[in-house]
């Protein structure tokens, strides 16, 4: 059986950096994971090829040279998917589809042979005995949710490494709030299941064996939900790291309450994190309220603050369009994300999400207006808001269009840079030739051919006055906000 395993392309967004990654000579930021723990899932027996549509076209040969396409998406990938789907199906290929689009959606979903609903670590190897039998059905569904213990190591190998700016593995699925507008708890449950520290220490070994050195984003949407196992597993994680030489920096997803944990924070920074986003939302205790985001009641700016002294940089999701959201909330986000030196705030319009809190609320009060893109960046709803819809996408814009000015990018990321300090330099894991090469990137298209040049130059010369050790962070904060602010010349535009 040759089975060609398909992620389909991704539009511009905040998570795309499609901006950014060519300053550093990568294509995409992070392969698939999840079709690569399916290929790990299926026979050995089995060829399988992998293309990424982030990295490299779909050609006809590819689809001609397969049995079988698999494929999955994410609600903001659903056009490229049902293109996909359309030219496999032409080309008289069966078809598999899996994921979260696939799980969630209230849409008819494109033409396919079989459809697997949630995670498919036991249905998939039924669907191949099923299969073999001849008697595979059109759709699986597991009857519970599986524990992580039966996730084998992803089949790494399959990406084309060089393509992307990070690798990345999974920790947990799950997550123990219960934020109204989140899917996360709809597709992988309230209570947050974790592999073995065996397990996780292994996929970092496949990893290091590949040649894989730099970022490893653990991907985990809450990766301190199971707070008693993270404990255990970070230990575990600081020994191997020192025993390999450090070859990891960590990134991670985590809820605000890592603040209060002193001792968790220090067992991060110990263990290489690096880097981590938080879900903030808003700084508005009634929407938060709103949104059942108890976790982050409290003093924001605090928790903000004592993670970032603990040498990791803050990132975080921001959120305007709550039903309670104040005339002034727009100028309250903004003084926020500047106050809290938060250099990548990723901002974006309220939509419902299928089957989530939200979606069932506005549901019932007749408010629905059909399902989301996907791409909270893109200035419509798809529910009928409190605010006028006017107000709010104007207000919207004024958020983007501030907060990207290279002046203001540019102070925040000092900032950061200042408030993280004590974390020392971040191991460098590039060629001395794409260290270059990525410098000169950056420098012409920043410093000479960006009409912002003047501002570019002022942040480097306080870089490397005040912030020396940190050149090389620097320079990927500069092409980051180059990123954001070319999103901004977008969905900021009057």
């Amino acid at each position: 059986m040759k089975v060609l395993l398909i992620n389909p392309e991704f539009p511009d967004t905040y998570w795309s950096f499609r901006h950014a990654l060519p300053f550093e000579g990568k294509r995409c930021a992070f392969p698939p994971l999840g079709l690569l723990t399916v290929s790990a899932l299926l026979p050995k027996s089995w060829e399988r090829r992998l293309v990424d549509m982030n990295v490299r076209s779909l050609k006809e040969s590819d689809i001609e040279w397969a049995d079988m396409v698999f494929a999955t998406a994410m609600l903001v990938q659903k056009d490229s998917l049902r293109e996909v789907v359309k030219r496999c199906k032409h080309l008289g290929k069966k078809v598999v589809l899996g994921g979260p689009y696939v799980t969630t959606t209230i849409e008819d979903l494109p033409e396919a042979d079989h459809v697997f609903l949630g995670e498919a670590e036991t249905t998939l190897p039924q669907f191949v005995q099923d299969l073999e039998r001849g008697e595979a059905k059109a759709s699986y569904k597991a009857a519970e949710r599986p524990p992580l213990s039966v996730t084998p190591i992803a089949d790494f190998h399959l990406a084309e490494m060089k393509r992307y700016s990070a690798m990345s593995i999974q920790y947990s699925r799950g997550c123990p709030f219960s934020c109204e507008f989140c899917d996360i708890i709809e597709i992988y449950g309230r209570v947050p299941r974790t592999k073995s520290n065996q397990q996780v220490l292994a996929e970092l070994d496949a990893l290091r064996d590949l040649g894989w050195r730099g970022t490893v984003f653990i991907v985990d949407d809450n990766f301190i939900g199971n707070k008693k196992n993270v404990r255990q597993l970070l230990p575990e994680l600081t020994r191997w790291q020192k025993e390999n030489g450090h070859p990891f920096s960590l990134l991670t997803e985590a809820s605000v309450n890592l603040a209060d944990d002193e001792e968790l924070l220090g067992n991060m920074r110990e263990a290489g994190f690096r880097r981590v986003f938080l879900g903030i939302e808003t700084p508005v205790e009634e929407s938060l309220k709103e949104a059942q985001k108890s976790q982050n009641r409290g003093n924001l700016l605090d928790s903000v603050k004592r993670i970032q002294s603990y040498g990791m940089e803050v990132m975080a999701g921001f959120i305007v369009g709550f039903d309670n959201d104040p005339d002034d909330i727009f100028e309250r986000q903004i003084n926020f994300i500047r106050e809290s030196a938060i250099p990548l705030a990723m901002v974006g319009l309220l939509n419902a999400l299928p089957d989530t809190q939200l979606w069932k609320r506005l549901e019932r009060e007749g408010r629905l207006l059909g399902e989301a893109s996907g791409n909270n960046t893109v200035c419509t709803f798809n529910f009928v808001t409190k605010m006028d819809p006017a107000r709010l996408i104007a207000g919207y814009q004024a958020i983007m269009r501030t907060i990207y000015s290279p002046a203001e990018y540019y102070r925040r990321a000092l900032d950061s840079m200042k408030r993280t300090e004590q974390s020392g330099t971040e191991p460098q894991h590039y060629d001395v030739l794409n260290s270059i090469a990525s410098l000169l990137r950056i420098a012409i298209r920043l410093g000479v051919l960006d009409r912002e040049r003047k501002e570019f130059w002022r942040f480097l010369a306080n870089t490397i006055t005040g912030h020396h050790k940190k050149l090389a962070e620097s320079l990927r904060l500069a092409a980051m906000g180059y990123h954001f602010r070319k999103l901004s010349e977008v969905y900021g535009a009057n």
